[in-house]
């Protein structure tokens, strides 16, 4: 029967994380060679390609379980050397967020473990609708997605609903909509069809899922794209379009007069925490943070 050595599958778990052969001997403090020595003992052991030797080097559909082992592996030493009351190094815990979320309620409660918890994260941002397939592959240990059914292996906690409304400047409202630059503006179709509209990026559908509820057709508007959600933000007030943004993120603009409500339906994107089935008590700890901050901020 073949087995999987731990320090190999966590040989490989370090080479993904690290992008190079190079970078992950330095973390394992051995050299590049032995790295090499190891990924290659552990593809014939399993008979499998685990590693594609790119830069960075990309795992295989094959290498995602073995990823995934190694994981677990790293957390449970983790819990049994914490109950032996034996110091170790740090444990790194991989985690995939959305941008919205990473950029308004995410970072705190991980600020609170990282005081209470030998731990550091590794944060993969990515749109809610794709952070469940980041758990699939074995890549990350939790993730806050839109996702309620539960990932095979995974459970699921339900956060809140992040809220979206479509905003703009008094200026922009007043040069594209006819605004009186304040309170709450109705744009028509017609000048929602004209009016430049920020997107995140080619994925980000919530302005054009907007527009079609206002029956504006949602291919016809000019569009930037701003793959960072403080500087999407940003370019909303500065006036380069409009957009749809969190309440939790517009509200003091909102409040301060930079921004006004383009009316219309707000956009509502219910999120939830997936995380791994595996009985860790590190793990449980960051899901409890998570979960909590998000039934606090989010909307229910």
């Amino acid at each position: 029967m073949t087995r999987i050595a731990p320090e190999l599958a966590l040989t490989l778990a370090a080479v993904v994380d690290e992008g190079t052969l190079d970078a992950a001997a330095a973390r394992l403090h051995i050299t590049p060679s032995a790295v090499s020595q190891r990924i290659r003992a552990l593809e014939e052991q399993l008979g499998r390609v685990l590693l594609i030797r790119s830069k960075p080097v990309r795992p295989t559909e094959a290498a995602h379980p073995v990823i995934r082992f190694a994981r677990e592996v790293a957390l449970l030493e983790h819990d049994a050397t914490a109950a032996l009351g034996i110091e170790r190094e740090r444990v790194s815990m991989p985690l995939a967020v959305n941008a919205d979320s990473l950029a308004t309620w995410f970072l705190a409660p991980l600020a609170r473990l990282a005081t209470r918890h030998p731990v550091v994260f590794d944060l993969h941002r990515d749109d809610q609708d794709f952070t469940a397939g980041l758990l699939e592959s074995g890549t990350v240990m939790g993730a806050v997605t839109s996702r309620a059914q539960p990932v095979a292996g995974c459970r699921v906690s339900a956060l809140g609903t992040l809220v979206y409304e479509a905003v703009a400047t008094p200026a922009f409202a007043a040069a594209w909509f006819g605004g009186a630059g304040s309170g709450t503006v109705e744009p028509d179709a017609a000048a929602l069809a004209a009016a430049p509209v920020i997107d995140f990026d080619r994925r980000d559908d919530l302005q054009s899922r907007w527009l079609v509820a206002r029956g504006a057709p949602p291919e016809a508007p000019p569009r930037h794209r701003v793959p960072a959600s403080h500087d999407f933000a940003e370019a909303t007030r500065h006036g380069l379009g409009w957009a749809l943004l969190p309440r939790l993120q517009s509200q003091a603009a909102l409040e301060a007069g930079e921004l006004i409500r383009l009316g219309g339906p707000p956009v509502p994107v219910p999120l939830y925490w997936q995380q791994w089935k595996l009985r860790s008590d590190l793990l449980d700890a960051v899901a409890d943070e998570i979960v909590a901050e998000g039934r606090r901020v989010l909307e229910h």
